[in-house]
């Protein structure tokens, strides 16, 4: 596992009112959020960055109000007309 380390002003831990490791844990969250929302990474990737295992990942995205599934209706289009 690579370890990355990030200089961050100590008012950003009482501001939010979380310790360094809760706000490491958020940081991960809203990461794996952000870019499964974009569709750039998978559920499970997501889960993976966010520390957690996949179901605990999709009731992270009902707690913060993501849709777990996205549908491309171009590409449910397509998959209907092959089918």
């Amino acid at each position: 596992m690579t370890t990355v380390s990030l200089e961050l002003p100590e008012e950003i831990f009482s501001a939010l009112r979380l310790s360094p490791d809760e706000f490491v844990r958020e940081l991960r969250l809203a990461a794996a959020i952000y870019w499964y929302e974009r569709s750039e990474i998978s559920q499970e990737k997501a889960a993976n960055i966010a520390g957690l295992d996949r179901t605990d990942f999709l009731l992270m995205l009902a707690r913060e109000q993501v849709d777990a599934f996205t549908v491309d209706f171009d590409d449910l289009k397509r998959e209907l007309e092959r089918g």
